[in-house]
């Protein structure tokens, strides 16, 4: 296999003898969506979703670089709030509605990355998994 060639033909041209240019498919636009925000003690996610709850992008404190204890960082969370609050903002995105789960400390920071962008939060959400019972005790330790 040697390297690939590109052959180009003669007719390659429009009408007004200016060169076609194929037409770049537009991203989709999204007025409003639906800021996940799941943060752990190692570890902080925030997915961007439309109103439907279909995942349009993602983002987490690994992938932005962070290794290790860093990684559940407040910082680490505020620096993925304000890469993905661009991104958002390249859809289109005006205004967000965020759902909160877990207990880390990256809870309110990711948050704060997200605004500092310019996007309107409408409602803040917090659904942290919260047992009824719990677990079931150990039984008692027999001597």
């Amino acid at each position: 296999m040697g390297k690939k060639r590109i052959v180009t033909t003669e007719g390659a041209e429009g009408a007004d003898g200016k060169p076609k240019v194929a037409a770049v498919s537009a991203k989709k636009r999204v007025d409003s969506g639906i800021l996940h925000v799941q943060s752990t003690y190692n570890n902080t996610k925030i997915m961007l979703s439309d109103k439907n709850g279909n995942a349009l992008m993602w983002a987490s404190s690994g992938g932005a670089g962070f290794r290790g204890a860093k990684k559940g960082t407040p910082f680490a969370a505020a620096k993925i709030g304000e890469t993905l609050a661009l991104k958002a903002q390249a859809l289109g995105v005006k205004e967000i509605s965020v759902v909160v789960k877990g207990v880390g400390s990256g809870r309110e920071s990711a948050i704060r990355g997200f605004i500092s962008k310019g996007i309107v939060i409408t409602s803040i959400k917090d659904a942290t998994p919260v047992p009824f019972n719990g677990p079931k005790p150990k039984k008692p330790r027999r001597v």
